[in-house]
Order: C-alpha cells, then sequence, then structure tokens
C-alpha cells in the first residue's frame, strides 16, 4: 500500500471521527448510531496502519484479491445500513401513528367540552 494511500486513509479516518463528534454533540445523531460510525472510523484506521492484516485476512477466507474482501465488506455495510434505517423509519410511522390516534382523542375532547 503506497503512503498516499495510507495518509488519505488517516485523514478519512480522523474526518469521521471529527465529523460524528460534532454531530453527536450538537445532538443530531443517536449514541447508537455514532457507535457505528465510530467502529467503520476505526476500522479505516487499521486498514491503513496495518494493510498486512488484511491481506492475510483475505486469503485465509479464501478472496483471489483484498479488493474483493473490501468490496464485500462494503456491501455488507450498505446492507446493515440500509436495515437500522428501515427499522428507525417503521419506528417512526408506528410513533406518527399513535400521535395522530393521540391529537384526534384530544380534539374530540375538547369539541364535548366546548359544547
Amino acid at each position: 500500500m503506497s503512503k498516499s494511500l495510507i495518509i488519505t486513509l488517516v485523514v478519512v479516518s480522523i474526518c469521521l471521527i471529527i465529523i460524528t463528534s460534532h454531530y453527536l454533540k450538537k445532538d443530531r445523531i443517536p449514541i447508537k448510531y455514532s457507535l457505528l460510525w465510530y467502529l467503520f472510523s476505526l476500522l479505516i484506521l487499521v486498514v491503513a496502519l496495518f494493510p498486512g492484516l488484511f491481506t492475510i485476512i483475505s486469503k485465509t477466507l479464501g478472496f483471489e484479491a483484498m479488493s474483493n474482501m473490501v468490496i464485500g465488506i462494503i456491501i455488507g455495510l450498505l446492507l446493515l445500513l440500509t436495515m437500522a434505517l428501515t427499522i428507525m423509519i417503521a419506528g417512526q410511522k408506528k410513533k406518527t401513528i399513535l400521535l395522530i390516534q393521540e391529537l384526534s382523542l384530544l380534539k374530540s375532547e375538547v369539541k364535548e367540552k366546548n359544547k
């Protein structure tokens, strides 16, 4: 792995940590999702600092090239992120329906009292 690629990966990892910390501090991202981004940043840092480790792992798992393993990991992470976002959206939909129902009940109570 070239020196410029290692430096780029380290910089990207540090930027991800700073951005995640910033959004966490401003309360724009929940802690449980920030942990995922911190883990991803740490993974990038480990790849940059120990490139031989992932070459050994890719050969052990039977990948022809390390790039194939990286693509597989990225696809897996994207699938996990999609699942997490789907779960979040489903939860928000349930909360919205409950809120609409409660609001309708309150409106009907106010109408009853005003009569």
